[in-house]
């Protein structure tokens, strides 16, 4: 309900005029932001109004030290929004005692809600629910190119795109919305990759459960565990995808086998 609420408010507004609010840097919100957050905290204030909250826009709010945590981005894919463009994603995930017990991913352009109750993967179309099912033969693969704070000497990202033999295998897209590791969990991309901390991260945690439960392959650049601080993530639709991103990374980031060079 909270990320269909976002999703109706960004519906809502496309094509409207904006107020821009600048950030930190070169990023900024928009009043569409600060609007969809308003609804989806709404949501939750209405039916878990004991519970934590880390949004976006507003930061942490609600009792401290609670056990139940709501992790919330109202609109990832600012600058596409601003510019008239998508993909956007609206973003919501429960945190209890440490683990995602329940997340959903709305695409407000696509009328869709990807979402998890913590054991399957589910993609609701109106009213409407199917499993969510990976599927790696197209070989898209979509690269997140905004660079985390603090920004890496060397993204492997970029390093990744560059590289011939990653262009062999796999098509890449870059679209800058987590929506696109949502869409692993569905089919639409075989893999996503990004550098970054993953961990707790309101852009990520959503995205991250639904890919989970659908039994998506979900790690850290390296292969090793995703909550490791500042170790980026790799998403994929299944284990030969995953090993083949591993070795490509490790390769064009100068730490790979030597032969594939």
């Amino acid at each position: 309900m909270a990320a269909e609420a976002g999703a109706t408010v960004v519906r809502g507004r496309i094509g409207s005029r904006f107020v821009r609010i600048a950030k930190s840097g070169d990023d900024f919100a928009t009043d569409v932001d600060v609007v969809a957050e308003h609804a989806m905290l709404g949501v939750i204030r209405r039916y878990r109004p004991m519970d934590g909250v880390t949004a976006e826009e507003s930061g942490e709010t609600g009792p401290t030290g609670q056990a139940r945590r709501w992790l919330v981005d109202p609109l990832c894919g600012t600058v596409n929004y601003a510019a008239g463009t998508g993909p956007v994603g609206v973003n919501v995930a429960l945190r209890e005692l440490g683990q995602v017990t329940g997340a959903a991913v709305a695409d407000p352009l696509a009328g869709e809600v990807i979402w998890t109750d913590g054991h399957r993967s589910f993609v609701r179309h109106g009213t409407t629910d199917r499993p969510a099912v990976p599927d790696t033969t197209l070989r898209l693969v979509d690269l997140n190119l905004d660079a985390p704070t603090p920004t890496p000497h060397t993204m492997r990202t970029v390093r990744l795109l560059a590289d011939r033999r990653f262009q062999i295998h796999f098509r890449p897209r870059v679209s800058s919305t987590s929506l696109a590791l949502a869409w692993v969990a569905v089919g639409k991309r075989a893999a996503y990759v990004t550098e970054g901390d993953m961990l707790d991260n309101v852009h990520f945690a959503a995205a991250i459960a639904v890919c989970l439960a659908a039994g998506c392959v979900v790690t850290n650049l390296s292969g090793g565990s995703w909550h490791r601080r500042g170790g980026g993530l790799i998403a994929a639709g299944d284990e030969a995808t995953h090993a083949a991103l591993v070795v490509q990374i490790a390769a064009s980031h100068g730490l790979g086998d030597q032969r594939l060079r």
